[in-house]
């Protein structure tokens, strides 16, 4: 298992017509690549509710704090092109919050292979 670091976590979820879902992953991707491989990036994961297929959330887990984040990461170049394909889709305004772990007694990563 991975160790257990501080840190925070950026949970958003986005609200798109059902209809445009293909149209904002394609968008997204991109910008997802690059996310990941930034180096304060340590999870990335994405979610999609199967009773509302256009409500769509991910959690990141940065090494920065929120402040850093929003200062130097959400304001970089390749967010742009994102920003300005994937706002008009949304039916409602994006939600985000900045969560802080709790603690190592409530931290746990299996190493298992992801499945597809």
């Amino acid at each position: 298992m991975p160790p257990f670091t501080t840190g925070w976590s950026l949970h958003v979820t986005v609200y798109i017509a059902p209809e445009n879902v293909d149209r904002f992953l394609a968008a997204f991707k991109p910008v997802f690549n690059k996310v990941v491989a930034e180096p304060e990036c340590l999870f990335f994961e994405m979610y999609q509710n199967p009773q509302e297929p256009g409500k769509i959330s991910w959690v990141e887990d940065w090494s920065k704090s929120p402040e850093w984040f929003l200062e130097n990461q959400v304001t970089k170049d390749y967010y742009k092109e994102y920003f300005a394909i994937t706002e008009a889709m949304f039916t409602k305004p994006r939600e985000f919050q900045f969560l802080e772990r709790v603690g190592p007694e409530y931290f746990m990563v299996k190493d298992t292979p992801f499945v597809q």
